[in-house]
């Protein structure tokens, strides 16, 4: 029986070597492919953050527990950004693209959002105590009822862009 191979042994050197050589052909090292914490990368994109951002083009950007406040996203198109547990009070946001931005736990708070469009955003458990929402469009946001009810108190205008009104978006009741 000593002399007797498996037919089986050599196929777990060869999955190792198949691994190693498809890495090797496309450039990667075995490291290279480890995925990075959602934190760190949220990190290295706030490195790269300037105070005046405006008009750039920060697209599906992740901004996770970034102290932005005061920054200048006005007409930045921040379409499908991250910004958890970030804090954006007193961010200029006026006219800027965050269209299915999710900002689960973010603060707002006296920030300037008139005439952003903020349609089919994650806001739960976001505040925006005090920010200029004239023109602001929600259009299918997701918010909490009372945050929803104190946006409501204070929405008017119509959004430039889409031509929806910032109370018809937050389904304001008359």
């Amino acid at each position: 029986m000593a002399g007797i191979r498996s037919p089986l042994q050599p196929l777990p050197r060869l999955l190792l070597l198949g691994v190693l050589l498809l890495g090797v052909l496309v450039g990667a090292s075995p490291a290279a492919l480890a995925i990075t914490a959602p934190e760190l990368r949220g990190q290295r994109a706030v490195q790269d953050l300037q105070p005046d951002m405006h008009g750039r083009n920060l697209r599906q950007q992740e901004f996770l527990k970034a102290t932005l406040d005061g920054f200048d996203f006005s007409e930045a198109d921040l379409r499908g950004a991250v910004f958890n547990g970030s804090s954006l009070r007193q961010a200029n946001l006026q006219a800027a693209n965050l269209e299915d931005v999710v900002a689960f736990a973010s603060r707002f708070d006296d920030s300037n959002l008139e005439g952003a469009v903020l349609r089919n955003g994650m806001l739960m458990q976001s505040r925006f105590r005090g920010s200029r929402i004239d023109g602001a469009d929600f259009t299918d946001a997701v918010l909490d009822l009372p945050e929803q009810k104190a946006l409501c108190a204070r929405a008017s205008g119509t959004n430039p862009l889409t031509g929806v009104s910032t109370r018809e978006s937050l389904a304001c009741r008359p």
